[in-house]
């Protein structure tokens, strides 16, 4: 077994290069932000104008379009425009996967129906 490779359970992985996990990293870095990770779930769930996105993180509009940009800037979000207005959305299945994976984890967990939240909080996760 060479060093490249990481074995869990019956499958092996070969380590991605040094420039995906930064990428990676800054994305995780982005939605590091409790604002910019409800927006994010609330985008996994349909497109939305900056509006409706304020209103439903119950956010600044000058913030939440803040937010939006670096989403954007990221790569993690788009956008087009609709008449005079622009209509953000995820179209990354697997950035919407990421997003409903951990929340609904935390969410089952704080509900009591898992593990306790706090179990995380401490391990550098």
């Amino acid at each position: 077994m060479g060093g490249t490779t990481v074995a869990t359970g019956v499958d092996s992985f070969e380590d991605p290069p040094a420039e995906v996990l930064a990428e990676a990293a800054a994305a995780f870095g982005l939605l590091a932000s409790s604002a910019r990770l409800h927006i994010m779930w609330a985008l996994a769930q349909g497109e939305s104008d900056v509006s409706g996105l304020a209103e439903r993180v119950g956010g600044a509009l000058p913030a939440v379009s803040q937010h939006l940009t670096k989403l954007k800037l990221a790569g993690l979000v788009r956008s087009r425009r609709e008449g005079r207005r622009m209509v953000y959305f995820v179209d990354d299945p697997d950035t919407v996967t990421v997003v409903r994976l951990m929340v609904g984890q935390l969410t089952a967990r704080a509900d009591g129906t898992s593990a306790p939240v706090r179990a995380l909080r401490g391990t550098g996760a």
